[in-house]
């Protein structure tokens, strides 16, 4: 008996058949045979494959329906390539997730990464089909790539060997992802991301490097990667958990974290399958083209990277059509559950709301500005860390307006209907150096004001973004303010142009204090942490301006920017000093404790700020009222989802902190030192989130006073901006690391 009755799959495209398949069937069947796949045995004695069982599961056919254009050759090798990662994810399972032999796993995965060698490297001869596998594959693609493709290739092939570690873990400790956790783990585990290298092979076209890492480029990649697992793990339920034993299921993680019935959890994985795929599409359609227009890209360029997007099309569709066929997953009776054409494409022409998307679409559509909402009580937050405050708070206050003044801050602003964006009073009231003083509480007098003026700057520039712009509904003009920011904030020394406003004068100053003493490679990198800053800002005007609320998944990985998250992580960094060697920042661990952190902190700002940014703002950038519109709740359930996933980042950053970085730290075999420090960035993120908490329960911007004063401001103090504003007696040397 099914679990539960799959849902109505938003199926925007008709899967198409490529004419080579029964040829690719053949020689997959004989490729599998020669690697010794086909009787592989297990720990258990039984076949990891038989002949039978691959001829069911039939690889060819999926790759004929998500490559329908590609050659006979490409066909047989991309097939190749699926017959490879669904036996090494079988094998693995048998070999090392039944057994719960985590150190057997470790070893087994270093040796198979031996096998992607890079130029002048050779592969050690294999032991096991997985590795005879990859290595007749790597030399059979990789000549015909470029070196840029190759490193993003074995990036996601390394993902999702070494990633099975994280549900193996998971699995011996019966532990179930938290929903944020699980999605952007399942990137890194699951094959999407690695699909998504192979298309470009298949349709001929790579994407050009100079725009691989933008924004757009990686929420088409991410988009697709979410659609392609959300959709695996409906159908994979039944085998997964209910028969395999596995928890790394999204519907099972909703029906956890929600407790709520299966079918409930499986309409709602359902639901959020349906919003990447459209956030897929805005992209696509809205930001692609402008990216291709900002980056100056060729003519056949642009159309590799329209053949890029048309892959990842017949990938979704024709991953649809497989997964409904296939004998590996749960697809009994009608996948639709609705009567209409049957036959090879027909499945999107049975219409409906659901399969329509036309549900979410309405969600996501933003309903009338400030509507009166009123003050949202608030939960108990986990907090398990204390709060310590440095000793120089009385001073940085009694600093930081004077600061303020000088760069403008209190003035009058063109296109600001009350005149001033802040008042002193107002800025004395938001206490930016209590915040500093808690998150940074052993730095001297200078530091702190430093920290506290990053934070007074920021926060001015989150206010001045959809004053000026996003009332308007003005992304071309945000765009350019944003752009424009990049010439403050030099990189060897280049002249800058004359600040025009208070965000521009302010980031002068502070890039000087904070930049000046950095090594080129640590300048490079704090500014693009700032530039992913203020792009954030414009792509909450872009939404404005769309009248749309984000995309749960992308509202939450754009908000850790939009509040400044990697640009509060830049600063971390640089205090510690370049003794941890770049890379072991990405390690999953790292990665995981970083955004845990961020967005525990994200919440706690959207938690408090709910009323002001949606009554009085008519914002929509809120995680409170993105949860309602996406689940279609009231604001109080909303707002209990929303701490609930506050507090289950918090459970999860303990265990990383804990349990996982002393681990991590001995796996690596990281010397004293460099433990030592990343102690310290763990230690220094929990003084980060119990300062943030403190400092929103005791700050006045958010309070109903400060609101009703908000609409009714004093008068503007108009000044007389300092030309010249004495940048060295800012300056603070050697000390701003």
């Amino acid at each position: 008996m099914q679990a539960f009755t799959l849902p109505e799959f938003y199926v925007p495209h008709p899967a198409r058949m490529n004419p080579h398949l029964e040829a690719a069937r053949a020689h997959s069947m004989a490729w599998a045979r020669e690697k010794g796949m086909l009787d592989s045995p297990s720990p258990s004695g039984d076949a990891v494959w038989t002949e039978e069982a691959l001829a069911k599961m039939d690889y060819a056919l999926l790759c004929a329906h998500t490559h329908p254009d590609c050659d006979g050759p490409s066909l047989d090798l991309v097939t190749d390539w699926y017959v490879w990662v669904f036996f090494f994810d079988d094998d693995f399972l048998a070999q090392f997730k039944y057994t719960r032999n985590t150190e057997g796993a470790k070893a087994y995965l270093d040796r198979l990464e031996l096998f992607m060698t890079g130029p002048g490297e050779t592969s050690p001869e294999p032991e096991n089909p997985a590795e005879a596998g990859l290595q007749d594959l790597w030399a059979r693609t990789i000549p015909s790539m470029s070196e840029a493709w190759r490193r993003r290739f074995v990036t996601s092939t390394h993902n999702l060997m070494v990633e099975s570690l994280w549900e193996l873990d998971n699995i011996d400790r019966g532990r179930i992802a938290n929903p944020i956790e699980y999605v952007q783990m399942r990137r890194r585990v699951g094959g999407a991301p690695w699909s998504a290298n192979l298309i470009e092979y298949t349709v001929g076209a790579e994407v050009p490097d100079k725009i691989a890492a933008t924004r757009p480029m990686e929420v088409l990649r991410d988009t697709f990667a979410d659609a392609v697992h959300l959709r695996n793990d409906l159908f994979s339920y039944q085998r997964e958990v209910r028969e395999e034993g596995e928890n790394s299921n999204a519907v099972l993680v909703f029906e956890k974290f929600l407790d709520c019935p299966t079918q409930d959890a499986a309409e709602l994985t359902n639901d959020l399958l349906t919003s990447r795929l459209q956030q897929f599409e805005n992209t696509a359609l809205v930001e692609v083209p402008a990216l291709l227009a900002e980056h100056d890209v060729s003519l056949p360029e642009q159309i590799g990277v329209g053949l890029y997007v048309k892959g990842l099309q017949d990938w979704q569709s024709g991953g649809h059509e497989w997964h409904a066929k296939s004998s590996r997953y749960m697809n009994e009776g009608p996948v639709s559950g609705v009567n209409g054409p049957a036959g090879l494409g027909t499945d999107s022409l049975r219409l409906s709301p659901n399969r329509l998307g036309l549900v979410q679409r309405t969600r996501q559509q933003a309903p009338a500005p400030f509507a009166p909402v009123g003050h949202l009580p608030l939960p108990e937050f986990r907090m398990p860390y204390p709060i310590r405050t440095s000793p120089h708070l009385a001073a940085a206050r009694e600093y930081a307006p004077t600061w303020a003044r000088a760069m403008g801050m209190f003035d009058a602003v063109p296109g600001v209907e009350h005149g001033a964006i802040w008042d002193e009073r107002r800025f004395r009231g938001f206490d930016f150096p209590h915040c500093a003083a808690m998150i940074h509480a052993d730095s001297d007098l200078e530091q702190l004001k430093v920290s506290s003026d990053w934070l007074a700057w920021g926060t001015y520039g989150d206010d001045y973004f959809p004053l000026i712009f996003g009332m308007r509904r003005d992304p071309v003009a945000a765009k350019l303010c944003s752009d424009r920011l990049s010439l403050f904030m030099p990189l060897d020394g280049e002249p800058v142009p004359e600040p025009a406003n208070p965000v521009e004068l302010g980031l002068v100053d502070l890039w000087n204090r904070t930049a000046g003493p950095l090594s080129p490679p640590a300048r490079a990198d704090f500014r693009r942490a700032i530039e992913s800053m203020t792009a954030s800002w414009v792509w909450e005007v872009a939404n404005q301006a769309q009248n749309r609320v984000p995309d749960p998944v992308d509202y939450v990985e754009m908000r850790r920017r939009t509040f400044g998250s990697d640009l509060t992580k830049s600063l971390a960094r640089l205090e510690l000093g370049d003794v941890v060697p770049p890379e072991i920042y990405q390690n999953r661990v790292l990665y995981e404790l970083d955004t845990a952190a961020q967005d525990y902190a994200t919440f706690t700002n959207d938690l408090f700020s709910y009323q002001k940014e949606i009554e009085y703002e008519g914002e929509v950038h809120n995680l409170v009222h993105v949860v309602e519109r996406f689940l279609a709740v009231d604001r109080i359930e909303a707002r209990d989802i929303a701490a609930r996933l506050m507090n289950a980042r918090m459970e999860q950053f303990e265990q990383l902190a804990d349990e996982d970085l002393p681990r991590m730290c001995d796996d690596l075999g990281l010397d004293d030192e460099i433990r030592a420090v990343l102690t310290r960035y763990a230690d220094n993120m929990k003084e980060w989130m119990s300062g943030i908490l403190e400092w929103h329960r005791k700050c006045v911007r958010y309070t109903q006073g400060e609101l009703e004063r908000s609409r009714t401001p004093e008068p503007p103090v108009f000044s007389l901006k300092p030309s010249g504003i004495g940048m060295s007696a800012w300056r603070i040397g050697s000390a701003a690391r």
